[in-house]
């Protein structure tokens, strides 16, 4: 069993930055395939950003290319998202999660363990 706990939402301005962190514990081994995604208001889940925690290949969607970048500490055992130029539009529950192997995916149904989420709310 994997355990993760995002923390670092909150409010803020647009055009602002936040980062995003994600406690891995429990079971956890180098073949995962650690991820972002978020949620908003009356919307699909929606995949942002992968990591293959082994080599640290990473992967984004083409929405968020340009203004987040995921990250690992391996010392801590943490996942970290770093968003920059944020809009309106990112405003949503923010979700870490993980995929047992070393395939990326998008696909949500193929991770394993999630996070509660964490809010992320841009004002304008």
């Amino acid at each position: 069993q994997v355990q993760l706990v995002e923390s670092g939402g909150g409010v803020v301005q647009a055009g602002g930055s936040l980062r995003l962190s994600c406690a891995v514990s429990g079971r956890t081994s180098l073949r995962y395939v650690m991820a972002w995604f978020r949620q908003a208001p009356g919307k699909e889940r929606e995949f942002l950003a992968a990591l293959q925690w082994i080599r640290g290949f990473t992967e984004y969607a083409d929405s968020v290319k340009d203004r987040f970048t995921i990250s690992k500490d391996s010392d801590k055992n943490t996942l970290y998202l770093q968003m920059n130029g944020l809009k309106s539009d990112d405003t949503a529950v923010y979700y870490c999660a993980a995929s047992a192997g070393l395939i990326f995916t998008r696909t949500q149904e193929r991770y394993d363990y999630w996070g509660q989420g964490t809010q992320v709310t841009v004002s304008s």
